[in-house]
């Protein structure tokens, strides 16, 4: 099996479109904390080796090459807060992040690479999709590996300040320590209410 090449960048820069930016998003699939997004703007002449889906990649690699990204590429950031994710709804809410980290940029893209099948419908910026971009083009691989170390860590800190459910390893998906967290413990202003699992215990409140 062949990683994420630069071939979707590529046909982009011949078609006269020079600073492209990978976007994708993570968290998607919690219980709380917020759905993080990430745009990445690589220079084509300084590519990191080893490039892949976060979710492929240790954590010790995903740190590497992000600290490698920081030398050679722009990285944005952006994140949509679990009371953005339940009063839109979760896809809206990744689409907000996601419109957030291109416009966090220092420049905008000419074109943006978006991982997935859905074009964010307040993106200003032309965009392409990629389904399972995150493992076809290093830009949007590049992109889900910033978004998930920068959730991972909002997900350690949150797990300092609200002990017992398990956050610094689960990241808030719903593990099996989780659930029985939150049936022990209760919800807390960071879990996403909409959400059945959290939306059940609170009706029961």
């Amino acid at each position: 099996m062949t990683g994420p090449d630069f071939s979707f960048e590529l046909d982009l820069i011949t078609q006269g479109f020079p600073r492209i930016a990978g976007v994708d998003e993570v968290g998607r699939g919690p219980l709380c904390g917020p759905v993080t997004a990430a745009a990445v703007v690589l220079d084509p002449a300084r590519i990191p080796a080893g490039l892949n889906d976060s979710k492929k990649l240790t954590e010790k690699k995903r740190q590497a090459l992000l600290e490698e990204l920081r030398d050679c590429a722009e990285i944005s950031v952006a994140h949509a807060s679990p009371a953005e994710i339940d009063e839109h709804n979760i896809l809206r809410a990744s689409h907000l992040a996601m419109e957030r980290a291109v416009a966090g940029l220092r420049q905008p893209p000419h074109q943006c690479l978006i991982d997935g099948n859905m074009i964010p419908r307040g993106l200003t910026i032309p965009a392409t999709t990629v389904v399972k971009g995150d493992a076809r083009s290093v830009s949007i691989a590049a992109a889900s590996i910033a978004a998930k170390i920068a959730r991972d860590a909002i997900m350690r800190d949150l797990a300092q300040h609200f002990p017992g459910y398990g956050w610094e390893t689960n990241q808030g998906y719903p593990s099996k320590s989780h659930i029985s967290a939150l049936q022990a413990i209760g919800v807390t202003p960071h879990h996403r209410k909409s959400f059945k699992p959290v939306y059940n215990i609170l009706c029961k409140a």
